[in-house]
């Protein structure tokens, strides 16, 4: 352990640099820029601000340093009241104080711990949209409704309009109505229901399709808020210490099979930037928890993504398993899925794509400085070493993943065990010697490990105990 701390921070003497910087969102995660720079010109015109020349429309719209101090309270409420009007208005709002330019160093930057229970409120709008997110239909038999049947409007998108059983509805709660029902079968019905049933409902209103469309995209809009908040180093502790935060983002990592593709992309890149802070012991601590999130559902999750077909997904997975590793406490929570990892990051590794070679070499280096165990696993597994020597062999267009590669192979070699496994390569460690002057050190290093005999003192140990 205090080799792998002495090497984090030894920096160009041989070990990691220190955390890669926060990234930005993963190519095809459907951002728009017009639609962005709407939302900034809305949030001006609901603030009073005077609305910029056109040229200045989107990410160069500013507004001023007070107007989150002065208008906190409202934003909560507004985010609170579930009320369409103010909830665009304080999305609008919040987009525009927490989207920046990556080189924008901004000084009136809103930092989340200003603006108490904002948290909390912009995590209960995604909340709401997970509770009618997966149709129930695909869980639970249709029933009818007796609540809010008869109501005309629904407070989001168009009018209620009832529909008879036979039809085709992607969701319960649109189901047939009660008028069509006997009264007494809806007496026994009612009847048989648990005590809670009608915390099971959507809302007092029946939504259609329009309004769960709009709720959806209010949830992306809160999770491309919290996403940005979450780029913010005053913002990092309160977040990763935050335990509904956590859980609702992992949640929607749980189910990025049929959630939107965008606000799994938010939910993911949040969590990669917490990654450092990350502990994993939080879901088994005192604090309060909505979800019931646990530490191997957590990983799971990541699993999931780390699998996925999407490039940007496996890629920040990648990374975020390899920051969160650096923290010992997640140690005994990562070691029972270390088989799987090291087997997709060889896959990953393998990819043509640069950045997911990065993100793979990047986790597997962090990996292979925990402990014995993991640099034997990971020598065992097929392809891992011809996979590292090609990502140097290429080379890799960024320096810093061969140099990673070479140490990750010169790691392994210190292992006894591990010798038999690598002297096959002998003759591809000699030639990266010769050919890669860049990294002649550690071929040479990796060569005397090999060809060296480090039995000698196990020899004079056994002479002299006995053995």
């Amino acid at each position: 352990m205090q080799k792998r701390e002495q090497i984090k921070l030894g920096g160009a003497a041989g070990g990691s640099a220190p955390p890669a910087a926060k990234r930005g969102r993963p190519i095809g995660s459907g951002t728009n820029h017009a639609a962005l720079s709407a939302v900034a010109t809305a949030a001006a015109a609901a603030s009073g601000d005077s609305i910029a020349p056109s040229i200045l429309l989107g990410p160069s719209l500013q507004v001023h340093s007070a107007f989150a101090e002065q208008n906190n309270k409202r934003i909560v409420m507004a985010l609170q009241s579930g009320l369409k009007s103010e909830l665009t208005w304080a999305l609008n709002a919040l987009t525009l104080l927490s989207f920046k330019e990556k080189d924008d160093v901004r000084k009136d930057a809103t930092p989340l711990a200003r603006i108490p229970g904002l948290l909390d409120a912009l995590l209960q709008v995604i909340d709401d949209w997970r509770d009618i997110a997966l149709p129930r239909v695909l869980t639970k038999t249709p029933r009818s409704r007796l609540l809010g049947a008869n109501s005309a409007v629904t407070g989001f998108g168009n009018d209620y309009e009832t529909v008879n059983s036979g039809d085709s509805v992607p969701h319960p709660t649109a189901g047939s109505g009660s008028s069509n029902k006997d009264p007494s079968a809806q007496k026994s019905t009612s009847k048989s229901r648990p005590s809670g049933w009608w915390f099971e409902e959507d809302g007092l209103f029946n939504l259609n399709d329009e309004g769960r469309a709009e709720k959806q995209q209010c949830a992306i809009a809160v999770s491309n808020i919290i996403r940005n908040f979450s780029f913010m180093a005053e913002n990092e502790l309160a977040m990763g210490q935050n335990r509904h935060c956590l859980e609702t983002m992992f949640q929607c990592l749980e189910d990025y099979v049929t959630e939107d593709e965008e606000l799994v992309t938010n939910s993911l890149e949040t969590i990669m930037n917490l990654g450092p802070l990350l502990d994993l012991r939080i879901f088994s601590s005192s604090k309060p928890s909505f979800i019931k999130m646990t530490e191997k559902r957590a990983l799971q999750a990541i699993m999931g993504m780390l699998g996925s077909a999407v490039r940007g997904w496996h890629c920040a997975a990648a990374e975020l398993l390899g920051r969160m590793i650096l923290n010992p406490e997640n140690e005994s929570f990562l070691m029972p899925f270390a088989p799987q990892i090291y087997k997709r990051l060889v896959d990953i590794i393998s990819f043509p794509a640069g950045d997911a070679q990065a993100a793979a070499v990047g986790a597997l280096y962090n990996l292979a400085e925990v402990n014995m165990d993991c640099r034997l696993k990971l020598a065992s597994e097929r392809w891992a070493v011809d996979r590292l020597l090609k990502v140097i062999k290429m080379p890799h267009p960024v320096p810093e993943v061969c140099r990673k590669a070479a140490l990750i192979l010169e790691n392994l070699v210190l292992e006894p065990q591990n010798k038999p496994v690598l002297l096959a390569y002998e003759n591809a460690f000699a030639e990266m010697l010769f050919s890669e002057t860049r990294y002649a050190d550690t071929f040479a290093r990796i060569l005397h490990e090999l060809t060296s005999r480090p039995s000698n003192k196990i020899t004079s140990a056994r002479g002299i105990w006995g053995m």
